[in-house]
């Protein structure tokens, strides 16, 4: 009989303490409101200060490495999400190389070679007395100073890269007398330059040399020019009868004006 009544006493309990509970953010809590008021949501303030030690980035901020070869359960086991065997299942060779046929021997290498490419070639312009004689003519050369390769490219007589080849052609209009230094010289040219008192020098220039006598303003010190460097350019240079600089019976008589000797400080510039 007792036990039944405080029963049915803590049921009643139970109901009265249900309709005035308040749901809060850290947990439950009673509060003194009337049983037909809706319950009230609140959300705690923190306890703890915020510490460096539980700042976190956003989730899917960062995404995890992927993680290769630790076994069937992973997924990416074994071969490592690649397949059985071909081409994109290699490493280093997703993205084959220009020339490249799948395997077979490439069209590049199915041909034989023949010759080779001379890496010490030059390819000398030519330029004729006819040219010359027009271009004293019409002021663009000055036929009272030695006329060098930098003259003969800053009046656009001819356009070249490794050198200027001297020919004969239209000698007999050849009328003044010049001291003109090239590259090569035929034999024809330097005999009507010479009849008319004039002189023809042939200086070796390399692609260095070459670079600071046509572009001497990208040079804050002029490099010292570069013997010829085979035996067979040093014949070439030290012949007299092909009037080559090195010959000894010109350097008496005649040192170019476009062959660097020594290294030359470049603080004033020629005029363009």
């Amino acid at each position: 009989m007792l036990r039944s009544t405080a029963q049915s006493a803590m049921a009643q309990l139970q109901r009265q303490f249900s309709r005035q509970l308040t749901v809060s953010g850290s947990g439950s809590r009673f509060v003194s409101t009337s049983a037909a008021a809706e319950p009230v949501f609140r959300v705690s303030r923190p306890t703890q200060a915020l510490t460096l030690n539980e700042l976190r980035d956003n989730r899917g901020a960062r995404k995890l490495k992927k993680r290769l070869g630790r076994g069937h359960g992973s997924g990416l086991g074994k071969t490592c999400g690649r397949g059985h065997k071909g081409q994109n299942s290699r490493a280093g060779n997703g993205k084959p190389g220009p020339g490249f046929e799948g395997g077979q021997t490439p069209l590049t290498q199915v041909f034989p070679k023949r010759g080779f490419k001379n890496a010490l070639r030059r390819e000398l312009q030519p330029l004729n007395l006819d040219r010359i004689q027009h271009f004293i003519n019409t002021g663009r050369l000055d036929a009272s100073k030695p006329i060098t390769l930098r003259d003969i490219y800053r009046s656009n007589l001819v356009r070249f890269t490794d050198g200027v080849s001297l020919l004969a052609r239209g000698s007999q209009v050849l009328s003044t007398p010049v001291t003109i230094e090239v590259s090569r010289a035929s034999s024809a040219a330097v005999k009507r330059v010479e009849e008319l008192g004039g002189r023809v020098v042939c200086v070796y220039h390399n692609r260095l040399a070459m670079r600071a006598l046509l572009h001497p303003d990208k040079f804050a010190v002029l490099p010292k020019s570069a013997m010829p460097m085979t035996a067979k350019l040093r014949r070439v240079y030290e012949d007299p009868e092909r009037r080559g600089f090195l010959a000894p019976e010109i350097r008496k008589e005649y040192t170019p004006v476009s062959f660097n000797f020594e290294r030359v400080d470049n603080k004033i510039l020629p005029a363009a």
